[in-house]
């Protein structure tokens, strides 16, 4: 399999307030597969019936599916290829149903150059409004 990658941003580029984002509309086969990979078969996900007695009303994404969309900025746009997560917290506010678009936003917040860290803001929205939101730290290789 061969991934195509675009230039990957390093630690040198990198400015406070830099920003980039990915969007992608959720579908049933995303969520039925996620639960394959992960094994989070939880009901509330996959039971049309189950989800009708919830809040929700229906089916809703895994909350790290969503989450995911912000790794997807991170190893593809901003830094691009080669960064390496740390750590990122995560709180999530609302659901994500089949059908939602989902925007994943990162900001450039600090730079932490003797480490060649960066910590990042990140949100997910859905119809403008926050499903998920947090921060993470990533290492970011420097030009060589």
């Amino acid at each position: 399999m061969t991934v195509q990658t675009r230039q990957a941003y390093a630690f040198e580029d990198l400015v406070v307030g830099m920003e980039a984002s990915y969007a992608r509309k959720v579908t049933a086969s995303d969520i039925v597969q996620f639960a394959e990979v992960t094994g989070d078969k939880n009901p509330v996900h996959l039971d049309e019936a189950y989800a009708a007695k919830t809040i929700f009303k229906e089916p809703i994404a895994h909350g790290m599916l969503t989450a995911g969309y912000i790794s997807t900025v991170f190893g593809m746009e901003l830094p691009g290829p080669g960064a390496i997560y740390i750590s990122q917290t995560l709180n999530f506010r609302g659901p994500v149903k089949i059908g939602d678009e989902v925007i994943a936003r990162v900001k450039v917040m600090e730079l932490y150059p003797a480490k060649r860290r960066a910590r990042f803001d990140c949100l997910c929205l859905v119809a403008g409004k926050p499903v998920v939101e947090g921060e993470a730290i990533l290492m970011v290789p420097g030009r060589k």
